[in-house]
């Protein structure tokens, strides 16, 4: 549980660097991330490297005894690369190509651009193999940020149609999966499919889930390609890629055989602003969103080891949210006692100084333009202090959260209506849990389950015989599961099943669909169960139960009367399906209920939104993400029992034990 910030070295004078680490040293701080964005500084002529400059900085940082990050600067090619090679650079559906003068303007297919990387990263693997100071690499660099995860240019088109030829082997698989009888799309040879380009209307939905599928594929690869170098170089490094919040574009569970573990980026006052059609509350602008960054937490944390890095926290105003308000008094302190109770091991803050030149000038650091301390200088110092004198711990989670990111592909392509966020479902449920004192564990659908005793499976819209059975097994051995709308509504393909959703679920559910909408706010929406009334919004089905017992129904509009939410015994389990997408409200009182039947202590009353508990070993964090004041009772470890606004503490007091005022 260390703290750690990220260091440009190559934006200042070289007599300037011994002071910086020197002070980062006097900070508490442990690690130093470098070489981000760095190639044409170590590479300033094709094929002629610098590396002097990162040895002088990784001599300095074994003076005081911290550890070095390298990074791979494959995010930001030269100027002489992409002239040299045009064809390296991306292009959008609709022709435009990306240019210089940013970052991230590569194609993840480009045969040019991954020799280019291999020889690059190569140079610095076999430079740097028997450094002391350097513990790990960093893989590049937000993969998919700016919107450019994906490409549409010839490199990409003729790796497609091989990824095709892969996965079909011949066209008429490739005809009968997708359904190409559809407006006249059947085609005659793999060679005839482009890339989702831009057209009048919708693209055929199969189409875009493999285009999707396949740039992924792409990520992993290209990924995995600098992982493996770095790994033949030194076994003793550990390798990671920084990924960003709540980024549902791309599948972080694919990168689990490369990465020793996952890390990413931490922004709490701009990732509220990023959420479509909602407003984030005053406290959120201040401290973000307690659920927002829990879930990222749990996310990472579920891709590789159970354990995860923050290799970019933030450190104050930051540059590219609409508004960038002050955080709340010693946030930056907060934000690293909330990723380590989550089981973060290192926090690293983004940056150490703020940049003089750039895109990013309004972003701070730690400290200011002049090298003198800004407030996130001395919250790093706080808690890199305060975490010394805690031990480390792991985290015990009761509850499994299955996330399937290709469902969440395929949901967004065909959402139903504007309001169908499949992320904003799935923080439905994680908010429920974490309110009533709950820990959560991110799954793939593949991963066992059979130690949690509650899972909670929202929308697996993409599900197979395989998964299903998955589930079953589960369910038959005494776990208890619940899923939700729109599960098993569709194929793997991303074609309705040929019976009734949730398809091979069916027998498991114990019903089926007989009828959906998407609702507008104009509408009567609730459901009654056991006896109280419930809103909920966007999307409602009529369930048709076979073996279940439905103990939820609509209360108002076309489907009044009809079961809403059922309950299946199966085996030694039971299996509760949710057709509507429950408010706040409604999602506590299912999820209170089905914690209660697998066992699981938790509060006796719901937590308010802006109070949140995580337990990491033998603490107990508490943490105050709103304005009113709340008092805890236990033996507090650092804090104070009343936490004031924007405040933590921490308490060697388990859950129950704890008392909320």
């Amino acid at each position: 549980m260390d703290i750690g910030v990220c260091y440009f070295p190559e934006h200042w004078p070289r007599e300037r660097w011994a002071t910086d680490i020197e002070q980062m040293a006097a900070a508490g701080i442990t690690y130093v991330r470098i070489g981000e964005f760095a190639w044409s500084a170590i590479e300033p002529e094709p094929g002629t490297h610098n590396f002097s400059w990162i040895e002088t900085v990784l001599a300095l940082l074994d003076e005081h005894g911290l550890q070095a990050v390298l990074c791979t600067p494959t995010a930001a090619p030269p100027k002489w690369l992409v002239d040299q090679h045009p064809e390296i650079h991306q292009q959008a559906s609709d022709g435009t190509v990306n240019g210089f003068g940013s970052r991230r303007h590569y194609c993840y297919n480009s045969p040019v651009y991954r020799e280019h990387t291999q020889r690059v990263v190569t140079a610095l693997a076999d430079r740097f193999s028997g450094a002391d100071p350097v513990s790990g690499w960093q893989i590049d660099n937000e993969y998919g940020c700016h919107g450019t995860l994906f490409c549409y240019c010839s490199n990409c088109a003729m790796a497609f149609r091989d990824w095709l030829r892969d996965r079909y082997e011949t066209i008429d698989r490739l005809n009968t999966a997708w359904g190409t009888a559809f407006w006249s799309q059947r085609y005659r040879s793999f060679d005839e499919i482009d890339p989702p380009r831009s057209t009048p209307a919708d693209h055929h939905p199969s189409h875009l889930l493999d285009y999707h599928r396949f740039t992924n594929a792409g990520v992993v690869a290209y990924n995995r390609l600098q992982a493996r170098i770095l790994q033949a170089a030194n076994d003793d490094w550990f390798v990671t890629h920084n990924f960003m919040c709540s980024h549902t574009e791309l599948d972080p569970f694919a990168f689990r055989d490369a990465l020793d573990f996952a890390s990413w980026d931490v922004y709490p006052t701009g990732a509220p602003q990023t959420v479509p059609g909602k407003q984030p509350s005053r406290e959120a602008l201040r401290i973000g969103n307690a659920d927002q960054l829990g879930l990222n937490h749990a996310w990472y944390r579920g891709v590789a080891s159970d354990r995860f890095w923050v290799l970019e926290q933030q450190p104050g105003t930051i540059n590219w949210p609409p508004y960038s308000p002050t955080p709340a008094d010693g946030a930056m302190a907060f934000w690293a006692h909330h990723a380590v109770a989550h089981g973060a091991d290192v926090v690293s803050y983004f940056r150490w100084r703020r940049c003089r030149s750039g895109q990013e000038q309004y972003h701070a650091g730690l400290r200011r333009g002049d090298g003198t301390p800004d407030r996130g200088y001395h919250d790093a110092s706080r808690v890199a202090a305060e975490l010394d004198g805690l031990a480390d711990g792991e985290i015990d989670a009761s509850v499994a959260l299955v996330i399937d990111p290709p469902s969440l592909w395929a949901l967004s392509s065909q959402p139903m209506a504007p309001s169908f966020d499949p992320w904003e479902q799935i923080k439905t449920y994680y908010t429920a849990i974490r309110g009533r004192g709950i820990t959560v564990a991110v799954v793939s659908p593949t991963d066992p389950l059979e130690s949690y005793p509650f899972v909670v499976a929202p929308s697996l819209h993409l599900l197979d015989a395989v998964r299903a059975e998955h589930l079953t097994q589960y369910v038959e051995s005494g776990g208890t599961l619940l899923t939700t709308l729109r599960t098993g509504e569709k194929t793997r393909t991303n074609r309705l099943v040929a019976g009734m959703a949730p398809g091979p679920l069916t027998a498991t559910v114990g019903a089926t669909v007989a009828e959906h909408e998407t609702v507008p706010d104009q509408f009567e929406t609730r459901v009654t169960i056991d006896g109280s009334t419930f809103e909920y919004h966007t999307w409602a089905e009529a369930l048709a139960p076979t073996t279940a017992t439905c103990i939820g129904t609509h209360a108002a509009g076309v489907h009044q009367h009809r079961p809403a939410i059922t309950r299946n015994d199966v085996g030694d389990g039971s299996c509760y399906y949710v057709g509507v997408w429950p408010t706040p409200a409604l999602a506590d009182k299912l999820i209170s209920r089905v914690l209660s039947e697998a066992g699981i202590d938790q509060l006796d009353d719901r937590l308010p939104d802006t109070v949140r508990v995580a337990s990491r070993g033998q603490y107990t964090w508490v943490f105050n993400f709103g304005t009113d004041s709340v008092t805890i009772a236990g033996d507090v470890t650092i804090g104070s029992a009343t936490l004031e606004a924007y405040a933590y503490a921490v308490t060697t007091g388990s859950i129950d034990l704890l008392e909320i005022h």
